[in-house]
């Protein structure tokens, strides 16, 4: 549309002013302008090209289904079990804070806080991270030492500071609902005793692989479409690429592939630090100090605020700090508008889901504790 408007509007006139003259020196000024406007549109034609084959090579869209999980086959009873596993409160301790409290589906996956509250009104330690396209991260947690979104999922309920549960409990008061043995007889049919943490955790995991956001701006790009994205937002992308951003933010996910340092050129203040060493605490190793695991950059507009310690609401002041940090520059505004217009690219369509009816507790159910 930019081309034809600038030929409709600037080269026409100039153009039909050409009839004024001389015959000879009209064909040579037409001619001239035509050459202007062909070398315009194959020039412009090719940059764009570069940039989405660019793109393409760098990114990679949200698939509709999700993938494949290991061992785990995804089953509609399954999902079924899952969905509500997920959304029940009473796999917590207290029977207040389920899987949705932290990871909010109505709000790009996440809670909007700087960090989670759970058990008894403690703050966990870290910012947490969206569960949406958790699917497609290399690991889960911002430190990597959950494998997968099964191990991840066991997490929480034993952990003193979120859920505060045991397995035992959690399995006690999954059994004390008929209606819970029931859907895991269904989902889990080969075997004598459904009803295990394991399983529990397999469930969840269903569930959470199908958290996916296709059909993005930029993913509908990345399948060809050259209209949908703005020129501020192309220019931005063109940015992200050429600043080196995707070299830790590619792939699927943008992100969430691979363990960085925070702060390669300049370590960011020890406010945004937090005193959090970062993978060190899972490895050991030196050399993992300040370490973390890249966080996707889908849907980054819906989730702030961010970095591990959520100590930074605007998505503006993320990019420049991560221009420091990262790459040891300074962005100007215009450049951080452009990369923020780019990053809203990300926003895909949201999962919509129905809240589910809980399985109704019984006198044998565990009552909550609170302490």
């Amino acid at each position: 549309m930019q081309r034809v408007n600038l030929v409709k509007f600037y080269l026409w006139p100039l153009i039909k002013s050409s009839y004024n003259g001389k015959a000879l020196m009209r064909k040579k000024m037409v001619f001239s302008i035509l050459s202007l406007v062909l070398l315009f549109l194959v020039t412009s034609s090719r940059a764009s090209d570069e940039v989405m084959t660019r793109a393409q090579g760098m990114f990679k869209p949200i698939p509709k289904t999700p993938p494949t999980l290991k061992d785990n086959p995804l089953t509609p009873s399954k999902l079924t079990l899952g969905t509500i596993l997920y959304f029940d409160p009473r796999l917590s301790a207290s029977g207040l804070i389920s899987c949705n409290t932290c990871h909010n589906i109505g709000t790009g996956g996440v809670d909007l806080q700087e960090t989670s509250v759970g058990h008894g009104w403690q703050k966990g330690g870290r910012n947490a991270p969206t569960v949406f396209n958790a699917i497609f991260n290399i690991a889960q947690f911002w430190d990597g030492r959950a494998q997968d979104l099964k191990e991840q999922a066991k997490g929480p309920p034993q952990a003193a500071i979120e859920m505060n549960n045991t397995p035992e409990m959690l399995v006690a008061t999954l059994k004390s609902m008929p209606e819970y043995v029931a859907l895991f007889n269904k989902a889990f049919p080969k075997e004598n005793d459904p009803v295990t943490f394991d399983n529990t955790a397999k469930a969840i995991e269903v569930f959470e692989a199908t958290l996916l956001t296709p059909d993005s701006p930029l993913d509908k790009y990345l399948t060809g479409d050259s209209t949908v994205l703005t020129k501020e937002e192309l220019k931005g992308l063109t940015l992200f690429m050429d600043k080196g951003c995707g070299s830790c933010h590619g792939g699927v996910n943008l992100g969430g592939t691979g363990y960085f340092p925070f702060g390669v050129v300049e370590r960011p203040t020890s406010e945004i630090t937090a005193g959090d060493v970062g993978r060190f605490k899972v490895t050991g190793a030196k050399s993992d100090e300040y370490v973390f695991k890249s966080p996707s950059l889908r849907n980054i507009a819906l989730t702030p605020p961010y970095f591990h310690s959520g100590r930074v609401w605007n998505l503006k002041d993320a990019v420049a700090i991560m221009g420091s940090a990262q790459l040891g520059i300074s962005l100007t505004q215009k450049d951080i508008e452009r990369l923020v217009a780019f990053l809203k690219t990300t926003t895909g369509v949201q999962p919509k889901l129905e809240y589910p009816i809980l399985p109704a507790r019984t006198e044998n159910t565990p009552k909550p504790k609170l302490d």
